[in-house]
């Protein structure tokens, strides 16, 4: 694997979204008053609260998962069953 297959693009073009981007970023933290340290702490306390509560606060996401489910899945098999029939180009 050569370094343009695994970087994506060539060296220079990628340092050069690296530094755009880098500055973008930056400037974004800089407007909200973020250090990289309060992204840190943020992160560690989300994970720390989620344990403290026992993974309830991802209840929420399975009560969506399953409202979402009861539309979505009746609506997969009834379009699945009216293709059948249908040869694709």
């Amino acid at each position: 694997m050569n370094l343009h297959s695994f970087l994506g693009d060539t060296p220079l073009r990628v340092a050069i979204k690296l530094v755009v981007i880098s500055v973008l970023v930056g400037m974004a933290m800089a407007a909200f008053d973020w250090r990289p340290w309060d992204v840190w702490f943020a992160l560690r306390d989300f994970v720390v609260n989620l344990w403290r509560h026992g993974f309830a606060a991802l209840g929420r996401f399975g009560d969506w998962l399953i409202l979402g489910a009861t539309i979505v899945i009746p609506a997969f098999i009834v379009l699945r069953i009216l293709s059948i029939g249908r040869t694709r180009p």
